[in-house]
């Protein structure tokens, strides 16, 4: 048994394979037990179960939505 990837808002993934515009770079627009992503070519959406996308992605970057932190005390 293999954890699974954590994918995070914003991030930006290439895949293996290439789109039909052209591109390999996806950014991760929705999260859930599908994960939405968005080619960074034409900026088309897809949902993609997040077994088979793991199987896809071959590699990963930080994206332009860091993750946020909610600070607490005074």
């Amino acid at each position: 048994m293999t954890v699974p990837m954590d994918f995070r808002m914003g991030e930006l993934l290439t895949l293996k394979k290439r789109h039909p515009c052209g591109s390999y770079q996806w950014e991760v627009v929705r999260i859930g037990m599908d994960i939405g992503i968005r080619c960074q070519g034409c900026q088309r959406r897809i949902l993609l179960p997040r077994r088979d996308l793991e199987r896809r992605v071959k590699s990963r970057t930080g994206g332009s939505a860091p993750a946020t932190q909610t600070a607490t005390g005074a």
